[in-house]
């Protein structure tokens, strides 16, 4: 699954290319990218035909587009997934699964080699939200994020201070890489109990979750590939990951920046 900082990429590029469109035309070509749409094709291409797309909008890794109903169509790209904008009449991709027509005279396309993602219509909750990603927390992205609340819950968990970046009830978007990123730049140790943690500590690890992140979101939006507007469509290969920026030694042997050490 690509990381925050590549989801929020493809958010952009939704905001930039669908919202405001209709959808007159909805095409399942393969049953697995709706799997989590559990009422079936049917009930999928009946929700959203006709619907307006009002925003496009995320929470952690999950991102959706919210419809003119009390509906939104959710997201998840998985390992390969693409959404692709392309003019009625582009050659179809080798791989595509779902087709979407537009007002406009384009058409956005998930196309996916692996189909471990998927689309689903779901219900929006009162928060707005939809309701499989209600659970989510806010990311340091979110204009809503309340770094304080975030050092105030983490401190009352009783578990390791990686193991509390990772979970995505707490603080979501911290991926496994931004997580070792952060706690590097922190100087703490990953499995510091959360229970010890000071309140300064904590905005610190946090804080530079934040300034890892933004700097993989510069790199995420000059190479993802993963929601385009051009009739070529690339493979999707970027991760989002700011790989000129890493500090931590993650393969066996390499040595590690501040230290030196060589990684077992």
């Amino acid at each position: 699954m690509p990381e925050l900082p590549e989801v929020e990429v493809v958010r952009r590029g939704l905001a930039d290319h669908v919202v405001g469109r209709c959808i007159t035309a909805v095409e399942v070509r393969h049953p697995r990218a709706i799997r989590r749409h559990v009422p079936g094709a049917a009930d999928f291409a009946g929700r959203l035909d006709g619907r307006t797309v009002v925003a496009a909008r995320r929470r952690g890794k999950y991102m959706w587009l919210e419809l003119d109903t009390a509906d939104a169509a959710l997201a998840h790209l998985g390992m390969s997934g693409q959404l692709l904008v392309q003019p009625v009449g582009t050659l179809d991709e080798t791989h595509l699964r779902i087709r979407l027509r537009l007002d406009d005279g384009n058409e956005l396309r998930f196309v996916d080699q692996r189909t471990f993602g998927g689309l689903s219509v779901e219900e929006l909750t009162p928060d707005g939200v939809p309701a499989p990603v209600a659970h989510i927390a806010r990311d340091p992205f979110d204009p809503a994020y309340d770094v304080d609340a975030v050092v105030e819950r983490i401190r009352r968990r009783d578990t390791g201070l990686k193991r509390a970046l990772l979970d995505q009830t707490l603080v979501s978007g911290i991926g496994n890489i931004y997580a070792d990123e952060a706690l590097w730049h922190a100087q703490l140790h990953w499995a510091r109990p959360t229970a010890t943690l000071t309140r300064p500590a904590a905005r610190r690890v946090l804080a530079a979750a934040a300034q890892v992140m933004t700097a993989a979101l510069g790199e995420a939006a000059r190479r993802s590939t993963r929601c385009t507007s051009t009739s070529t469509a690339s493979p999707a290969t970027s991760t989002g990951r700011s790989r000129c920026t890493a500090r931590t030694a993650s393969r066996a042997g390499a040595a590690a920046a501040r230290c030196g050490a060589r990684r077992s």
